[in-house]
């Protein structure tokens, strides 16, 4: 098919969905990064998201736009990544609330986000899900099995606190 529609992209492409749990940043720095690295990315942000921007940061909308290719409104289900046709690496929620997290194991696809996640896991690309929450009830498990059982990948974002372990010293 000679549409670049459904040609494979030639720069890498991938889906970046920000929902509204707790850790915005995370978000942040991952689109820094896959910018820094040439990474097409392609951006969905959920209302609950720009809520929790302007409690947790003092990022402008703008500004975090700025950093994607290219950014969806939550209710366009019309936009090329709602189709198993435009082809991406995956996508990366960061962070994923637990309502998020339930659509995706619900097959839910009433908002653009979870669609483009339905879709990725449709056409059996990666898909990574930083779930953000604790403690976590049965609902959330049951629903982190499911979308794990689907081929998810669920990474809580859990600082690395080994870095440099150091011997306790001994004051004799």
């Amino acid at each position: 098919m000679a549409d670049s529609f459904a040609r494979r992209p030639s720069v890498p492409r991938i889906i970046v969905g920000i929902s509204g749990a707790s850790g915005f940043v995370y978000g942040i720095r991952l689109l820094q990064t896959l910018r820094q690295f040439g990474v097409e990315t392609h951006l969905i942000l959920s209302n609950s998201a720009k809520l929790t921007m302007a409690y947790e940061t003092d990022a402008k909308l703008s500004d975090v736009v700025e950093l994607a290719s290219r950014c969806y409104r939550n209710d366009d289900m019309a936009a090329c990544i709602s189709s198993g046709s435009y082809r991406t690496m995956g996508m990366i929620v960061a962070p994923c609330s637990m309502k998020t997290l339930a659509e995706i194991a619900h097959g839910n696809s009433s908002s653009l986000l979870a669609r483009a996640a339905d879709v990725v896991l449709k056409e059996r690309k990666r898909l990574v899900l930083l779930a953000r929450e604790t403690p976590l009830n049965l609902a959330h498990l049951r629903n982190m099995v499911a979308v794990t059982e689907m081929g998810a990948i669920v990474a809580p974002p859990v600082p690395g606190l080994l870095r440099a372990p150091q011997k306790p010293r001994r004051d004799d």
